[in-house]
C-alpha cells in the first residue's frame, strides 16, 4: 500500500511551488498525505524552508533521466502530480513508470501531439494496471472542459434536453504567460514544423478520440463579429489555446458517451470588445499571435526571445498578476439544444490563470483521485472510474466543479438569456 496520497514532482519550479502552497492551505484536512520530489534535494529543502513545509512532508529525489528513481516515486504514492515539462521531452518515462505501478497521474500538458501518441501507446496498459491518467489539468483545459460539462448538466436539469452545440468565449482575461506554457507551445511548434502528420493532427479537433470523428466543426480563422454577444456588436478572434482545449472537450464528450450526440459541435474564441476599437484589438491580437508563433518557429529569433524576454520552464515573474492580485479570467459558454433553446454559463476566477489558478486546479484534480481509492471512498469523491487515459471533465466531472468552487476560488454560474449575470 502506498505511504502517500500524492507527490508533487517539480516542486521547486514556479508552478510546482504554487501547488505546494495550495496543499499547505489544505493540510488541515484529513486524508491528504503528500510529499515533494525533484532532481535537486538541496533545492527541495530550500523550498521547504521558504514556504514553511513541515518536516513530516517527505522529500524524494527523482529525475526524468533516472528511471529507477521515477519507479520508486510512483510506488510510494497513489497519485503523482507532475509540473515538469515540456512533456514531449520529459513526460513519457514518468508516465510509463506510473502506469506500470498502477499509480494515478496528473499533469499540465498542452501538447496534443504528445498526448495523442501516449494514448495510442499506453491506454491499453493503463486499463490493465488500473492507473488513471489525466492530462491538461491546468488552465488548459480544466475551465473549458468543465465549462462544457457544467453547461450540459444545467441544460439537462433546466431544459430537459442535451446541448447539441456549445460556443466557448474568453470574455475577459488578464495574466502572465508561464514558462511551462511557452515551452509546451515551442514543443508543439517544433513538432508541427518537422512532421506533416503532426501538422494535420494539430488542425484536427478529434485528434484525441481514436476511432471516432464527429461532425464538421465551426472553424473561424480570422476576427469577426460574435453572434453570441448581447447586441452582436462584440468582436472576437481565434483564442491561442483553442487548439488544445477543443481537442480535450471532444475527448471528454467521447469518453462520456456523447451526451450531446455524435454530431456535437464546439468552438472557442476570444472577445475583444465592440465597435471599431474591438475590431482593431481583435486584429492586433490575431496578427500579434501569428507573428509571435512565427518568431518562435525561427531559431535565431527564438534564441533572442528566450534570452531576453521569455521565462524558462519552472520560472515565472514575481509580479502582482503572478501573485494573484490583478489577474483574472471570465469565460462564457453558450449552448444550443436541438429545438433551438439556449443556455449560457460563466466560469471564472479572480486570479492569474497561468500560475496561481492553475496550481489550485491541478492540486484539486490530484486530491480527488487520491481520495477515490479502493478502501477509502471519501465524501465528495467522484464516481468510480477504471484505469485508462482520461480528461478531468470525463473522470471527475461535477465532483471537480464542487471541489474547485470550495477550494480553488472558481465560479460556475448560470447566466440569463442575454448572457449576463442575472
Amino acid at each position: 500500500m502506498p505511504s502517500l496520497d500524492l507527490i508533487v514532482f517539480g516542486a521547486t519550479g514556479f508552478t510546482g511551488q504554487r501547488v505546494v502552497r495550495h496543499l499547505l492551505a489544505r493540510s488541515g484536512e484529513p486524508g491528504v498525505r503528500w510529499g515533494m520530489a525533484g532532481r535537486d534535494v538541496a533545492k527541495l529543502e530550500a523550498v521547504r524552508k521558504r514556504l514553511g513545509v513541515p518536516e513530516a512532508v517527505p522529500i524524494f529525489r527523482a529525475d526524468s533521466d533516472d528511471l529507477s528513481s521515477l519507479a520508486a516515486m510512483a510506488r510510494a504514492t497513489r497519485v503523482v502530480l507532475t509540473t515538469v515539462g515540456p512533456y514531449t521531452h520529459y513526460g513519457e518515462p514518468l508516465l510509463a513508470a506510473c502506469i506500470e505501478a498502477g499509480t494515478d497521474y496528473v499533469d499540465l500538458c498542452g501538447e496534443p501531439a504528445w498526448m495523442a501518441r501516449m494514448i495510442e501507446a499506453y491506454e491499453a496498459r493503463a486499463r490493465e494496471t488500473g492507473a488513471r491518467i489525466l492530462f491538461s489539468c491546468g488552465f488548459d483545459s480544466v475551465p473549458f472542459d468543465l465549462g462544457v460539462v457544467y453547461a450540459q448538466q444545467e441544460a439537462e436539469a433546466r431544459l430537459g434536453e442535451p446541448l447539441r452545440a456549445v460556443h466557448g468565449r474568453v470574455h475577459r482575461v488578464r495574466g502572465s504567460l508561464s514558462g511551462g506554457t511557452l515551452a509546451s507551445l515551442m514543443a508543439s511548434v517544433d513538432g508541427a514544423r518537422a512532421d506533416t502528420k503532426v501538422r494535420r493532427l494539430m488542425g484536427n479537433p478529434f485528434a484525441l478520440t481514436p476511432g471516432f470523428r464527429g461532425a464538421q466543426q465551426p472553424r473561424q480563422r480570422t476576427p469577426t463579429r460574435d453572434p453570441w454577444s448581447p447586441d452582436r456588436r462584440e468582436w472576437m478572434t481565434p483564442f491561442l489555446m483553442a487548439g488544445i482545449n477543443t481537442k480535450n472537450v471532444h475527448r471528454t464528450q467521447f469518453l462520456r458517451g456523447h451526451p450531446g450526440g455524435e454530431a456535437f459541435r464546439y468552438d472557442e474564441m476570444q472577445r475583444s470588445g465592440p465597435g471599431l476599437g474591438g475590431m482593431l484589438r481583435a486584429w492586433t491580437i490575431h496578427l500579434g499571435l501569428r507573428g509571435f508563433i512565427t518568431l518562435l518557429a525561427l531559431s535565431p529569433t527564438r534564441a533572442l526571445l528566450q534570452r531576453f524576454l521569455l521565462p524558462a520552464p519552472g520560472q515565472g515573474p514575481e509580479t502582482e498578476y503572478a501573485a494573484g492580485a490583478g489577474g483574472f479570467y471570465d469565460l462564457r459558454f453558450y449552448g444550443e439544444t436541438a429545438d433551438g433553446r439556449t443556455l449560457a454559463v460563466r466560469v471564472g476566477a479572480e486570479e492569474d490563470p497561468g500560475y496561481r489558478s492553475t496550481g489550485r486546479m491541478i492540486a484539486e484534480c490530484a486530491i480527488l483521485l487520491a481520495r477515490d481509492s479502493e478502501k477509502d471512498r471519501s465524501p465528495g469523491a467522484p464516481p468510480r472510474i477504471s484505469g485508462g487515459i482520461w480528461t478531468p471533465g470525463a473522470a471527475l466531472g461535477m465532483a471537480l466543479v464542487v471541489a474547485l468552487r470550495a477550494h480553488a476560488k472558481l465560479h460556475f454560474e448560470v447566466l440569463d438569456g442575454t448572457g449576463s449575470l442575472p
